[in-house]
């Protein structure tokens, strides 16, 4: 019972961390170490802490990367966990919905400092998968450039709920990834392009069309 006690003590102050706003979502948290150091326990009660946290949908654990905040309330946590849960088919599905519009908005609300992030990001993007993905850290960061750009479009619209709510479905998004092709050989470098470009534009119907023509590949792609 006290060691039960002790990791939910110490999940609570990993938990006001979040809430408090001095780890925000994106951030990737303090190794082991530190957090041992910071709590003033044993390695294994903050491995056991942070898995709490993981499970409440607050954090998420990314392979060779480390451990990253994905929602500042356990309310957002636990959809993002039903999110984890889905059919691809559906998440694919609720994909298109938001991001169609997402993307429309973005056309029209577009400003400069969007437009450099977005052609930096595709950049990089289109970069990173041209190569194989041999190593495990290659295709890690591949995945998270791919998403990055693709929430770099939502945070275009500057609708603050569809960000909030893209940034939950974000990390099964990544793990939908894990699972297909990544690099040169499911690269959809044109694809990606043309959304950026159209976005760039400010040309909202070339936007929708570019959205649907990626999601009708992707849809391909799977099956």
């Amino acid at each position: 019972m006290r060691r039960q006690t002790l990791i939910a003590q110490v999940s609570d102050q990993l938990r006001e961390e979040i809430t408090s706003g001095r780890w925000v979502v994106g951030d990737r948290i303090p190794a082991e170490p530190t957090l041992c150091e910071m709590t003033g326990t044993a390695r294994n009660t903050v491995r056991e802490a942070v898995q709490a946290l993981v499970h409440a949908g607050m954090l998420e654990r990314r392979q060779g990367s480390g451990t990253y905040v994905i929602s500042d309330d356990e309310h957002g946590g636990a959809l993002a966990g039903y999110f984890a849960a889905a059919r691809e088919r559906d998440l694919l599905e609720l994909r298109e919905a938001v991001e169609v519009t997402a993307t429309v908005l973005a056309a029209r609300r577009r400003d400069d400092a969007d437009i450099g992030e977005l052609r930096a990001v595709l950049a990089r993007r289109n970069e990173l998968w041209s190569r194989s993905s041999e190593m495990k850290f290659a295709c890690a960061e591949m995945i998270s450039v791919d998403a990055a750009l693709h929430r770099a479009i939502v945070a275009a619209s500057h609708n603050d709920v569809y960000l909030q709510f893209y940034d939950l479905l974000l990390p099964t998004l990544r793990r939908s990834m894990q699972t297909h092709p990544v690099g040169i050989c499911g690269s959809y470098e044109p694809e990606h392009t043309e959304l950026v470009e159209a976005v760039v534009a400010g040309d909202p119907q070339r936007a929708e069309a570019a959205v649907r023509v990626f999601i009708s590949t992707l849809r391909d792609s799977r099956g």
